[in-house]
């Protein structure tokens, strides 16, 4: 067998791994979009892959972010006529993530878009978690998806064939984020692949994250201003609003009851509503505050909006009337999206603030902002500069990643460790300092960064 890697090896997006099982099979693990610097920034490359898929036979999807699936058009588009196997919550929400994608980078045309949706719900095979299963076109293979608490239906992946076992983490999520339980190691891998976003860093733990998140929005009730807040539609932003309800609801008749949380995503609004419905998903903290009647996704001061109409007035009202408000708008980068309007709108604005609470790929936005911001630096907007005189912070334990020291343990905890492990979607940095870290948890393994 052989493991050949497509995306998410310089960087962090793009993640696309092949595992070749002899020379006319193989299968992919994701198809993702690259992002950021990362991109060549052609739209074109969206429906074009840069390696054979002839021995394809399937396609495993480990969750539905952009940097995980967004190539799937291109998959298609190339030929690949193979079943896409997803974890059941995955499988719901993939097709919402691919439409969305379809819309901004490939055609506005209904027709087309509904058509290679329907496609794809005819391939999606959507497989429940923590059970071995077969493939029928593939001869020899089985496979486990686990839990991975990352976002709702994010798993990582286990692959048994010729007696050895192959492990895909896809993102794994950090042990105490809302919501979703931690993902637990698996007993035995005999290779690894391991994503390594955060390989070089420690997240603050989650009682310092929601202090700080508290102390941001209190300075913002205080000035008058709006706190923007980057995120992706599907995981960060469902985060966001548990915690949020949680401090309204712990500061009952204070000021805090009168502030709008405005969701400016449709997309966002919708996984909001698969979260609801698939809470038999949640952690137990989750479903204990649902068990008391309390509605942790669905509270009093929670505002959607959904028109791009609405959305034009309400960019123009917060610019000019000041009103304290908590702005959730995607991209999580601000390399596009509604998002991008109130930064033109609002980062020259002292009262503003913006918090970053998930990864900033260099040569996005996002990441110009989260560097200069902090010394009244400027930004390109549609190609237009904008000054910031914005507040700028950047909550790291908001993460959906894991950080070192749990993709340390995510290693350290099997009963029989891998031979031989291959550190991927990461940064340069971040990849070597996790190497020196898992060759010491696993000092008789092979430790690759390819």
């Amino acid at each position: 067998m052989e493991i050949k890697h497509h995306g998410a090896v310089n960087g962090v997006t793009g993640s696309c791994h092949e595992l070749v099982l002899d020379n006319k099979t193989s299968v992919l693990i994701d198809c993702g979009m690259f992002q950021g610097a990362e991109s060549s920034g052609s739209e074109s490359d969206t429906l074009q892959l840069d390696f054979p898929i002839d021995t394809v036979k399937g396609l495993f999807v480990t969750h539905c972010h952009i940097d995980h699936v967004g190539c799937i058009p291109a998959l298609i588009a190339a030929g690949f006529n193979g079943p896409i196997i997803a974890s059941k919550a995955t499988a719901q929400l993939l097709p919402l993530v691919l439409e969305d994608a379809l819309k901004i980078g490939v055609t506005r045309d209904e027709e087309l878009i509904n058509q290679f949706l329907r496609l794809i719900e005819s391939r999606l095979q959507p497989v429940e978690y923590k059970q071995w299963q077969a493939v029928d076109s593939i001869e020899g293979l089985t496979f486990r998806y686990q839990p991975a608490g990352h976002i709702l239906g994010s798993a990582y992946i286990e692959f048994k064939y010729d007696n050895e076992i192959i492990v895909f983490s896809g993102d794994l999520g950090a042990p105490y984020a809302p919501l979703l339980p931690a993902p637990k190691s698996p007993w035995r891998a005999d290779r690894l692949v391991i994503e390594s976003t955060y390989g070089d860093k420690r997240h603050e733990n989650r009682h310092n994250r929601r202090q700080h998140l508290e102390a941001i929005v209190r300075h913002c009730l205080q000035d008058a201003g709006t706190v923007l807040i980057p995120a992706f539609s599907i995981g960060r932003t469902q985060e966001l609003l548990y915690e949020l309800e949680d401090i309204i609801h712990r500061d009952k008749g204070t000021a805090w009851e009168n502030i709008d949380v405005i969701v400016d995503s449709p997309l966002a609004a919708k996984f909001t509503e698969h979260y609801r419905d698939l809470n038999a998903l949640w952690d137990a903290e989750a479903k204990a505050r649902k068990s008391k009647g309390r509605h942790p996704l669905a509270f009093d001061q929670l505002i959607t909006i959904d028109s791009h109409k609405d959305h034009v007035k309400l960019v123009n009202y917060l610019k000019h009337s000041g009103k304290p408000a908590i702005v959730i708008a995607a991209s999580g980068m601000c390399a596009g999206g509604r998002i991008v309007n109130y930064l033109k709108a609002l980062l020259g604005d002292k009262r503003t603030d913006v918090v970053f609470v998930g990864y900033q790929a260099q040569g996005t936005p996002g990441w110009d902002i989260q560097r200069y911001g902090p010394k009244g630096g400027y930004v390109y907007l549609d190609d237009e500069r904008i000054d910031i005189k914005a507040g700028v912070y950047t909550l790291s334990g908001y993460s959906a990643h894991a950080d070192q020291k749990d993709l340390v343990n995510f290693v350290k905890r099997m009963r029989h460790k891998p031979k031989e492990i291959r550190i991927v979607h990461g940064d340069k940095e971040a990849k070597q300092v996790l190497k020196t870290k898992l060759g010491e948890v696993c000092p008789t393994a092979k430790v690759i960064i390819p």
